[in-house]
């Protein structure tokens, strides 16, 4: 009987870790997407005086998407420079992460739905001949590629979701800059491969 109960609080604690995965990768999506308009917002209010609404846009998403907690001294009002400052950082994570949002919707479009937007004919494609074949075969090559694409918009997310507590005062890590710098240069060099490679 303990056995039982083992095996069903073990089943509890995978389904309850698989939920918790799943939100987070559909939050860093979310999140991903409005990083590059949020940027631009930023970037066009903060000269214009309005860096506390700027600043507020990013602590909504930040707390109120990804569930981080506030920061203490959250409400201070940032100045421009630091709003700016942190739009620009904004800006190159929110164009690094168009690769994996790119990623994500390539396989819907090639992988979930390629039977439907490819109408053949299937004799060169990848399990081809027949269309069942080549769509599985799209499908299960999609799916490395759509978690790897998931697992980096977390990981810019987390990134980010930690520049953004430096608004609020939050002293920031010595790597949160360099590793936002990378971040960006690898989507620019991984869209010129991808570039080159059409």
């Amino acid at each position: 009987m303990t056995t039982v109960t083992d095996d069903a609080g073990q089943h509890r604690t995978a389904r309850s870790r698989s939920y918790r995965m799943t939100r987070l990768a559909g939050s860093s999506l979310v999140y991903c997407a409005a990083l590059a308009p949020l940027a631009v917002f930023a970037l066009v209010t903060a000269p214009l005086g309005r860096s506390d609404r700027a600043a507020r846009r990013w602590r909504a998403l930040r707390t109120g998407l990804l569930g981080a907690p506030p920061v203490a001294g959250a409400g201070r009002r940032p100045g421009p420079v630091a709003v700016v400052g942190h739009g620009l950082l904004s800006l190159l994570l929110g164009l690094a992460a168009l690769v994996p949002l790119g990623v994500e919707l390539l396989m819907v479009l090639r992988g979930v739905l390629y039977g439907v937007v490819d109408p053949g004919p299937y004799t060169n494609s990848w399990g081809g001949p027949t269309r069942a074949g080549a769509w599985l075969a799209h499908f299960l090559v999609g799916l490395p590629l759509a978690a790897a694409g998931l697992a980096a918009l977390v990981g810019i997310a987390a990134v980010h979701q930690r520049l953004t507590g430096g608004l609020d005062g939050a002293r920031p890590a010595p790597w949160l800059i360099p590793v936002t710098l990378l971040i960006a240069v690898a989507g620019a060099l991984l869209f010129v491969a991808w570039t080159h490679q059409i």
